[in-house]
């Protein structure tokens, strides 16, 4: 039976609760001790040394690491394995001793692989953008259209243009995940891109999706559409080109229009802009459907056990988006209001990409 305290509340219960709220004051450890990994460049050597790699192998291979801190080392990948990030493996088979390995999530995070989402981590947990949480209490109280605003005095948007740092760190972690993206897009939703001669990417940033759709559909004209400080000296060839231009204004015409991860940064009302935008840049040729294609979340509704942690995932995007921006993830129905709205008749969602989801939207 539980004691019981003073007030008549259940100990044990206290205790729990508790227990439950520090594990979330301190749920920023996690992404901190990971960056901290990455900035020792920890994941790089693991891979590079070829084999589980022991406590002792893995602080002689930290070369930059004041000494007196090397015993400090097994604390922070004492975490690192908790979070999932590394593992333990038996070095041999009497199994003595144990080295570290890599995680599906830790390869992720190495410099070469062509998916890493270092470039995302770096940028998310930069200064610049974890400043603004500390105002969100704030931000609730006044007039700014977002936290960043309370922080910064200037918009996400007007601080990038400004900020080479910011600009660059949000254009590489875009490019990280378009070259996920668009492989599994290519592998997987070939058939999105069937009958199509022509597609713009809108706010395509360098180019990294419309480059590798260029490359795997070569009847097809692609081009990068986004603001001229971002397609400023870059140059395309063969079936890919860049326009500069603000898609509030006006979309160049096309067959199809990408929208990858855009708004999702843009409240209803600029949502609707955008996608009445898109619908006047879909050319009405008789053999050809043309259609938006946008790849975002779609927030999940039905809260079963094994979705606990993409729901999870989902909803920090969310909190993201309005910090940052005036955005938001959206689920179905929202979707939805969106499209009928803009003038759309029809769409469909596969879920295809993780959290984010394929649609694509008929005139």
């Amino acid at each position: 039976m539980d004691m019981l305290n003073v007030n008549g509340e259940h100990v044990n219960e206290l205790l729990q609760a508790q227990a439950h709220v520090w594990n979330h004051i301190f749920n920023f450890i996690n992404s901190m001790s990971l960056k901290c990994a990455i900035d020792l460049g920890i994941p790089d050597i693991i891979q590079n040394h070829g084999k589980p790699m022991t406590l002792t192998e893995l602080v002689a291979a930290l070369p930059t690491i004041n000494t007196s801190k090397a015993c400090s080392i097994y604390r922070l990948m004492r975490i690192l394995v908790h979070s999932g990030f590394f593992a333990h493996q038996k070095l041999d088979k009497n199994g003595e001793e144990e080295g570290y390995v890599l995680t599906n999530a830790s390869r992720l995070l190495l410099k070469g692989y062509p998916f890493s989402v270092t470039p995302f981590l770096k940028a998310m947990l930069d200064p610049i953008l974890t400043k603004p949480w500390h105002f969100l209490g704030t931000w609730f109280q006044n007039d700014d259209p977002t936290p960043f605003d309370t922080a910064h005095g200037k918009t996400f948007w007007d601080y990038g243009g400004h900020d080479p740092k910011l600009c660059n760190f949000f254009n590489e972690a875009m490019a990280s995940d378009a070259r996920l993206v668009t492989s599994v897009l290519i592998d997987k939703c070939k058939g999105a891109f069937k009958g199509l001669k022509s597609l713009v990417d809108v706010g395509g940033g360098t180019g990294t999706i419309a480059k590798a759709i260029a490359e795997a559909f070569p009847h097809l004209e692609c081009t990068v559409f986004d603001l001229p400080h971002v397609v400023a000296g870059l140059e395309g060839r063969g079936n890919l080109k860049y326009v500069g231009g603000d898609m509030f204004d006006a979309v160049p015409a096309s067959d199809a229009v990408l929208l990858k991860w855009i708004l999702h940064d843009w409240t209803d009302e600029e949502c609707l802009t955008i996608l009445k935008r898109c619908k006047e840049a879909i050319s009405s040729h008789d053999k050809v459907r043309g259609k938006v294609i946008i790849i975002d979340m779609v927030l999940i509704e039905n809260q079963k056990a094994n979705d606990q942690a993409t729901i999870e995932t989902q909803l920090f995007f969310d909190m993201l988006m309005m910090v940052l921006v005036t955005g938001r993830e959206r689920k179905e129905e929202e979707w939805a209001k969106l499209f009928y709205a803009a003038g759309f008749s029809d769409y469909k969602i596969t879920p295809i990409l993780g959290l984010r989801s394929l649609i694509e939207v008929y005139p």
